[in-house]
C-alpha cells in the first residue's frame, strides 16, 4: 500500500507519519536520495514492508530525524500555479492521499491563507483525479460546522449537522468552502472514495512550539505556563469545545485508509473542555467568568496592534461550535480515543514548559 501524506510536517502530519510507520511491516527500510524529475525536489525513497509512506511539504524537514526518516519526500507548494502537475506525478500509483496541509497564519493576509487552504485543496483534488488515486482523505474540522446558539443547550450533533461554517471566522469559512468542494468532487468522481475527518482541537507535546507561534506569537515565551499557576483563568461561560490527542487523530486517519472507509467522521475525546477544566490543565487556581464580548474586544484590539497573531474568529469558534458525537467513528472504524481531552491538553502544557518541538522540523508547518 502506498500512502501519500500532504502537509506531513505539521502537528497532525508528524503524528500520521508515526502511525503509518507502526502499520508498515518490516524494518526501517533503505533510504535513497533522488532530486530528479517531476518538479519534486529532494526525494528520499523508503523501501519497507506493507506500507510505503510518501511525504509532501512546502519545505522539507531534516530527513535524518524521526518521524521523517521513514518516508519518501517531495517538496511541493500546493497553492502554486503548477502544483496540480507536480502533485499528480507524486500521486501516481498511490492507494490513498491524506491531505493535511493548512495555513493558520498569517491572519492579516487572508488571500495568502486562501491560496494554501482553498486553492491548495482544490489542486490536491484535481491531482487525485488526474492520477487516478482510489481514495482521498481530507482533514476537515469541527470548525467547519455551523455555529450553535451559545445561550442554549449544546445537544451533541452527528456528521449530518450543516458544514457551512461560522461566518465571522476565516478558518471556519475556508473549511466550509472545502466541504462544499468535496461535495462537488464526490458527485463528479463517484469512483473515488472521499473521506473527511472532522476533529476537535488537536494537541500533542511535540506541537508546543508550533502552537505557541501560531496562536500566541513568538514574543510570548513558552515558559509562560510556569508563571500562571497562581492566577485564575478569565474566560466566557460559552467557551466550551472538544479536543483530541494528535496520536488518536492519526489512528483515525490510518483506519480510514486501512478500511477504505468513506464519508465524514467526527473525531473527539472526552470530556468536553470548559473553563474550569482548562484552568486545571494549566495548573491555575481556577476560572472566572467574563463577558464574551469583552474577551472578543481584547483579542481584536491586540490583534490589530499586532501584539499577538490570533484574530477574534477563533473566539467565535471556541464559543460557537457544536459538540460532536463520535458514534460513527466507533462503529465504522472501530476507533476509540486512547487519551482523554484533558490528557491531550496537559501534554501540550508540559510541552510549553519544556520548550518542546519535533526534532529536525524547524517550525512545524504543512
Amino acid at each position: 500500500m502506498r500512502v501519500v501524506v500532504v502537509g506531513a510536517t505539521g502537528n497532525v502530519g508528524t503524528a500520521v507519519l508515526r502511525r503509518l510507520a507502526t502499520a508498515r511491516a518490516g524494518g526501517d527500510g533503505e533510504h535513497v536520495a533522488d532530486t530528479a524529475g517531476g518538479g519534486a525536489q529532494g526525494a528520499v525513497a523508503a523501501h519497507g514492508g506493507g506500507v510505503e509512506i510518501v511525504g509532501v511539504a512546502r519545505r522539507l524537514p531534516d530527513l535524518r530525524a524521526e518521524p521523517y526518516a521513514a518516508a519518501l519526500w517531495h517538496a511541493v507548494d500546493i497553492g502554486a500555479p503548477d502544483a496540480v502537475g507536480q502533485l499528480a506525478a507524486v500521486f501516481q500509483g498511490a492507494d490513498a492521499v491524506i491531505h493535511l496541509a493548512w495555513a493558520l497564519q498569517p491572519t492579516h493576509d487572508i488571500p495568502a491563507q486562501h491560496r494554501t487552504n482553498v486553492t491548495g485543496t482544490a489542486n490536491v483534488l484535481d491531482a487525485v483525479a488526474r492520477a487516478g488515486v482510489p481514495q482521498v482523505v481530507i482533514a476537515s474540522s469541527v470548525g467547519a460546522y455551523r455555529g450553535v446558539d451559545v445561550d442554549g443547550k449544546r445537544t451533541p450533533v452527528d456528521e449530518s449537522w450543516p458544514a457551512d461554517g461560522i461566518p465571522t471566522a476565516t478558518y471556519s469559512i475556508h473549511k466550509a468552502e472545502n466541504e462544499a468542494a468535496l461535495d462537488r468532487f464526490e458527485a463528479e468522481h463517484p469512483d473515488v472514495v472521499v473521506t473527511r475527518l472532522r476533529p476537535g482541537l488537536i494537541f500533542q507535546r511535540e506541537a508546543a512550539a508550533e502552537i505557541r507561534g501560531l496562536f500566541l506569537g513568538h514574543l510570548v515565551p513558552m515558559s509562560i505556563v510556569r508563571w500562571v499557576r497562581w492566577l485564575v483563568l478569565p474566560l466566557p461561560l460559552p467557551f466550551v469545545f472538544q479536543a483530541v490527542h494528535a496520536d488518536d487523530v492519526a489512528d483515525a486517519f490510518w483506519r480510514t485508509v486501512d478500511r477504505r472507509a468513506g464519508g465524514a467522521f467526527n473525531i473527539a475525546a472526552s470530556p468536553v473542555l470548559n473553563p474550569p477544566r482548562l484552568a486545571r490543565a494549566f495548573g491555575m487556581l481556577g476560572a472566572v467568568r467574563i463577558p464574551l464580548r469583552l474577551l472578543r474586544g481584547i483579542v481584536t484590539l491586540t490583534w490589530r496592534l499586532r501584539l499577538q497573531p490570533t484574530d477574534a474568529g477563533w473566539i467565535d469558534i471556541a464559543a460557537g461550535v457544536p459538540i460532536m458525537r463520535t458514534d460513527r467513528a466507533r462503529s465504522v472504524l472501530g476507533w476509540e480515543a486512547r487519551h482523554t481531552s484533558e490528557d491531550a491538553l496537559r501534554a501540550l502544557v508540559a510541552g510549553f514548559a519544556d520548550g518542546a518541538n519535533v526534532p529536525g522540523s524547524g517550525p512545524l508547518r504543512g
